[in-house]
């Protein structure tokens, strides 16, 4: 007996071969999926206490977020945090904002997070924390917590600046801050911590929250950029994850000023200092050459492709293609939410997909199915859990996506990958599991209460900080 069968669906199983079963079902036991095929023949081998119909709709794996941030999702729909550059945006706007949020004001902001990506259908994402005060824990408590109710699967990259900023990005740094005067800006030097510390504090949070909420909570160490990591910083992170059993993450190559006056590229530095490897995945790499994508290629190392933030930076185009086409495994994030303004990994697939043609004049690279493959199989490459998720094969965990097919903008639909990547807005998934347990059904989010009130709070907390802070 299972415990659920989902059924009549079109099942886009992402296994190696990419089949789709035109008509077909999953058998759920436990937390596992058991059994995938026809709907005719799943249905008269398992009996299930209870069955979802697809009811013709796109049956595919949970999508994976490969790189994404959840706290300044409050700070989004403003004009204020809009045409700016990295530099500006960040330091006049989303760092100012998120350390002045208390930590009820963080697990509003997750609960809002979590119910947007479960009605997108994302069931994993990867958190890059880089506004993290390790003499205030409880605001990490207060949004693993929300996580843990949400009931999707999170990794907390537990973000650790070691390296005190050196005279000259200080003197950057105040520049871009003299645009917003009046903004409160936290010193330069306010999230610095001293390695030993770092190490032990990302220790402490790896054995006590790494595979807790069943299993569906991990935890890595995250050096947040290169500017403030020191080299021991940087093989800490890489000594914890091998450790641990975990992957280690930060952003590397977003802006030309990280590589300017460089002797080393960045990628170049990260291999001198150990840090590249399987189980290193990197944030953005747009400023790269063909000499770092070889680097990339040969360590192992995966990257997060975070191509609408980029787009709204005005960082530019990072070489995807040439990634791809060199063997490297690429996901794609949905990175700040107040810059994307979504964190709908299909409704930037569409962009994806479309944009690199654009950029290489080639309309044969990234295909609809390569696309897919960065928030399903490939993302699960890219940190590390292939084996359990990404695809809809028996034995790998049931986190399940259900979209609805059945709108004009997806008809006709002979093709349900490239429907999906071409066609899909996002608010057409109607029903998500997440290691079996439905999370989602029919567009009501089962495990969070009062969807009413996260949006209410969510909108207050957004203008509360806003105006605390003093941005304009």
């Amino acid at each position: 007996m299972s415990d659920l069968l989902v059924t009549n669906g079109r099942v886009v199983t992402q296994n190696a071969e990419r089949d789709v079963v035109a008509d077909g079902a999953l058998a759920i036991t436990d937390e596992r999926i058991e059994a995938v095929g026809p709907t005719a023949e799943v249905t008269d081998e398992y009996d299930a206490d209870r069955v979802v119909d697809a009811d013709g709709g796109a049956v595919i794996p949970g999508l994976i977020n490969t790189h994404t941030h959840v706290s300044d999702v409050v700070l989004r729909g403003g004009a204020f945090a809009a045409d700016r550059g990295l530099y500006d945006w960040l330091y006049n706007v989303k760092r100012p904002a998120s350390v002045a949020m208390t930590p009820d004001e963080h697990a509003v902001a997750a609960a809002l997070y979590c119910l947007e990506a479960i009605r997108a259908g994302v069931t994993t994402f990867v958190e890059n924390d880089t506004e993290v005060v390790w003499d205030a824990p409880e605001t990490i408590e207060a949004k693993l917590d929300v996580y843990d109710t949400a009931g999707v699967r999170n990794v907390y990259g537990a973000g650790f600046a070691d390296s005190p900023p050196d005279e000259a990005f200080e003197a950057l740094l105040a520049d871009y801050q003299l645009r917003d005067s009046g903004v409160e800006h936290p010193p330069a030097d306010h999230f610095a911590i001293d390695t030993d510390r770092a190490v032990r504090e990302t220790e402490r949070l790896i054995e006590r929250h790494h595979g807790s909420a069943d299993g569906r909570q991990s935890v890595w160490p995250t050096p947040i950029v290169l500017a403030s990591s020191s080299t021991r910083g940087l093989r800490e992170a890489s000594r914890l994850a091998e450790e641990h059993d975990v992957r280690t993450t930060m952003h590397i190559a977003e802006a030309e000023v990280e590589e300017a006056d460089a002797g080393l590229s960045s990628i170049e530095y990260l291999r001198n200092a150990g840090y590249l490897g399987e189980r290193t995945l990197l944030g953005h790499c747009v400023q790269i050459d063909a000499g770092d994508v070889r680097l990339l290629a040969k360590s192992g190392t995966s990257v997060a492709h975070n191509f609408m933030a980029n787009m709204r930076l005005a960082t530019g185009f990072a070489p995807v293609v040439e990634l791809l086409d060199a063997g490297v495994t690429v996901g794609l994030g949905t990175d700040n939410a107040n810059l994307n303004d979504t964190v709908n990994p299909l409704s930037d697939l569409r962009a994806v997909a479309s944009a690199h043609k654009g950029y290489h004049r080639d309309p044969g690279v990234i295909p609809a199915q390569t696309a897919f493959d960065m928030v399903t199989i490939d993302g699960a490459r890219a940190i590390g859990r292939a084996d359990d998720l990404g695809s809809l094969e028996a034995g790998k965990l049931a986190d399940v996506a259900i979209i609805d097919l059945d709108h004009p903008h997806l008809t006709p639909c002979p093709d349900p990958v490239h429907a999906l990547v071409y066609a899909a807005q996002g608010f057409e998934v109607d029903t998500v599991l997440c290691a079996g347990d439905i999370v989602m059904e029919e567009r009501e989010v089962a495990t969070l209460d009062d969807t009413a009130a996260i949006l209410r709070d969510a909108a207050a907390v957004g203008a509360d900080v806003v105006e605390r802070v003093g941005i304009e």
